[in-house]
């Protein structure tokens, strides 16, 4: 792994210091079945020269190199040293290389790349459209840029409380404003990738949304990710302030494994999610 240390802090708070690799391993090994579908769907061929812009704990390092195949070249790079250095225990060869690096300050030549695939990372910056366009820089002619985005549309968590369900939604959203002090407008801004790339002159623009459903009994990924992730990181007393208090104590008890209510182990539990990538051609 090569450093290349930075100052850089992000929009929710992102520095080459900040650690939240637990998490990022968690979403990886619950959403991995559909990441590879959506990587399945870019038609990766041999020989390709492949970044992974913000590529944290590195799991899709080598989902990229497989589907790609021999003599492909596969680069993650990302902000955060302890994400740079697990990712760098995720190389699959000699052809795979990880570096400590800002997108926006990228030391790689102009048209390097066939394939720039960057997941949940674009809306971290303070700028969107200016990471867009530094990243389209390293675009080769006819390469692409693939922006990813989980949770485009309303999580389901709660099939039998609706209610419930929306005012937790609700709560998060007003947590992330107010810890961030972002208006509505900046956090929803994610859901325009396809206008994102279209602004950075990109051609052929297009879209496809995987849907992550998981329903009872569930595999142990999917668990470890939904109670330590959502229940215990997110939620928890982080919501207390942004609910009433009959409602912030069922959502403890639906979140609480010790509880005969804990949601996961319900039978009926039905869980939606979604996944969108858009992609763009240089």
């Amino acid at each position: 792994m090569h450093q290349r240390p930075t100052a850089t802090a992000g929009l929710l708070g992102d520095t080459a210091s900040r650690d939240y690799s637990a998490k990022l391993r968690r979403f990886n090994a619950f959403a991995a079945p559909e990441l590879r579908q959506a990587i399945a769907s870019l038609a990766l061929t041999p020989g390709m020269h492949i970044l992974d812009a913000g590529c944290g704990t590195g799991e899709a390092l080598s989902w990229l190199a497989e589907h790609a195949g021999g003599e492909s070249v596969v680069f993650g790079v990302e902000l955060a040293a302890p994400h740079a250095r697990e990712a760098s225990l995720c190389m699959p060869s000699s052809r795979t290389q990880v570096l400590q690096a800002d997108i926006l300050q990228l030391p790689f030549p102009p048209e390097s790349f066939d394939l720039i695939w960057s997941v949940n990372v674009i809306h971290h910056l303070h700028s969107p459209p200016e990471g867009a366009a530094a990243l389209k820089a390293l675009l080769r002619p006819g390469g692409r840029l693939a922006f990813g985005q989980s949770s485009f549309l309303p999580d389901m968590y709660f099939a039998w409380d609706s209610r419930l369900e929306r005012l937790v939604n609700e709560a998060v959203s007003q947590y992330y404003r107010d810890r961030y002090r972002l208006d509505e407008r900046e956090l929803a801004s994610v859901r325009g990738l396809v206008g994102l790339l279209q602004r950075a002159g990109l051609g052929k623009v297009r879209a496809k949304t995987f849907l992550i459903e998981r329903t009872a009994p569930l595999r142990a990924a999917d668990e470890d990710y939904l109670l330590q992730t959502l229940f215990r990181d997110t939620w928890g007393t982080r919501l207390q302030p942004y609910l009433p208090g009959d409602d912030h104590a069922e959502l403890l008890r639906l979140c609480d494994p010790a509880d005969d209510r804990y949601a996961l182990r319900r039978p009926d539990f039905h869980f939606l999610q979604t996944f969108t990538l858009a992609v763009g051609e240089a």
